[in-house]
Formats: C-alpha cells, structure tokens, sequence
C-alpha cells in the first residue's frame, strides 16, 4: 500500500485545524520582561541554522546562566565559545542569516523559541564584556529579533527531561563518548579517545 503524505498547507490544516487565537497572538516581535528573564536564567540554547544549500543544523550553546547577552528589545549576543573549528553554524549564518533558537532552564518545563536574523561579529567592545576566565570569544553571533514566544511544558512534561527517575546510568546505557567516536571513524583505540577529550576539555573549555 502506497505511503500517504501530506504535500499542501491545506492537507495540513484539514488534518490539523487551525491553531488557536492565544497561540498566534503569543509571537512577539520583541523581547519583553518575561522573555529577558528567561534568558537571563538558561545556561542552553540549541541554534538552529541552514547553509545556503538548505542543510538544517543544531548545535548546542551553552555557559552560565544568562550568557547569551539581550542587548537591547530587539537584539541578543550568542557568544561562540571554543570547539571543534567546524564552524558548522558560524559558516551557515554567513550563507543564510536566519535563524532558530530553543532556550532551556533546568527543571522548567516551558521552553523560549527566538527566531531571526544572525549576523557575525568580531568586535571587542561587544565581546569583551562576555570573557570567561579572561578569554574574550572570538566571535559572536548577533541575533535580530523577528518572531519570541513561550512554548507550553507538554513536551518535556511528555519527556519528564528533568525528573531524577528518568536519569539514564550513562556506563550501564552507554559506551563512552570516546569509544562511540572510535568506532565512528574507525579508531582502535577508545580509551585512548577518551583520554585526549577528557584533557581537551580541560585545557580548551574556555
């Protein structure tokens, strides 16, 4: 039997109805106080992104609580800490400017969703105010607010994200990272992996 798919908005909408007045008017096109305060306490916010050949990516940010600066109603400062130098999304910024942002507080169950425009800076007197441990980022991504609002808790509710019964023993679950990567790119060795991330975290956090 043949796969049915939806293909059209207006097969959506027959499946789906309309979304309710309170969940459209809720789209902001500017931070409020309750939107700068949820910022000011998530230390994650996952950056969505998509490169000029329409590949979507996500990547995890995350610092202290309020890292992610709001510089003004309308604008916000996502510093890029140090990583892997893929650059996935700094590269796909400069490609396509929008983009997506999920910020999450631990044990809150509602959820921030920013989408804009991104732009890259490399400018000190933006940046040097997010030093951490005496090192300025080398670049940040510079966020125009376009569309804020508060997501419901039913999907982490669903997920019980934050609930210590859903905790997973990470040894009893999961190989470690290193020896995942091993076996990714065909390393022998994954204690050996191990070793070298545990020491480049240490020596490359910041």
């Amino acid at each position: 039997m043949a796969e049915h798919v939806i293909e059209t908005v207006e097969e959506l909408r027959s499946s789906y109805g309309e979304p309710s007045e309170r969940a459209v008017r809720k789209a902001l096109d500017r931070l409020d106080r309750h939107c700068r305060r949820f910022i000011a306490l998530s230390p994650f916010v996952v950056l969505a992104s998509a490169g000029a050949d329409g590949r979507v990516d996500c990547s995890p940010r995350g610092d202290p609580a309020g890292f992610v600066a709001v510089l003004d109603d309308r604008t916000i400062l996502l510093p890029d800490r140090r990583g892997n130098n893929r650059a996935d999304s700094l590269t796909n910024v400069l490609e396509n400017p929008h983009v997506g942002m999920l910020f999450m507080i631990p044990g809150v169950d509602e959820t921030l969703r920013l989408n804009g425009r991104a732009k890259l800076t490399t400018d000190p007197a933006r940046l040097e105010p997010l030093a951490v441990n005496g090192r300025v980022p080398r670049s940040g991504l510079v966020v125009e607010v376009e569309e804020v609002f508060l997501q419901c808790t039913k999907a982490l509710v669903r997920s019980r994200l934050w609930a210590d019964e859903t905790r997973v023993d990470r040894k009893a679950a999961l190989p470690s990272f290193g020896q995942m990567l091993a076996d990714h790119i065909g390393e022998s060795d994954g204690e050996r992996v191990d070793r070298e991330i545990r020491a480049r975290v240490r020596e490359t956090l910041y």
